[in-house]
């Protein structure tokens, strides 16, 4: 299994998009300091996620997310939230 992921930054309304197999690992990483991008809004929550079968997947999803449609699909799914 494989994972693409959203993170909300709790410091400011950055959010953050990722892919990976080990997606608690990822998540402490992040909020470990040990991505340079990352580093700087830390605290981050988990936002969003999806699960797919190969990481090749998660990284086509994560492009995906990565364009002006993707980030207008995350924000459709929560509207709520700031960002």
């Amino acid at each position: 299994m494989a994972y693409v992921y959203v993170l909300k930054s709790l410091k400011s309304s950055k959010t953050y998009v990722g892919s990976t197999n080990d997606l608690e690992r990822r998540i402490s990483e992040h909020n470990s300091g040990k991505s340079t991008f990352t580093n700087k809004y830390r605290p981050w929550i988990l936002f969003y996620y999806e699960e797919t079968e190969t990481l090749e997947e998660a990284r086509k999803r994560e492009k995906y997310f990565k364009t002006c449609s993707g980030r207008k699909f995350i924000k459709n799914l929560f509207p709520h939230i700031p960002g």
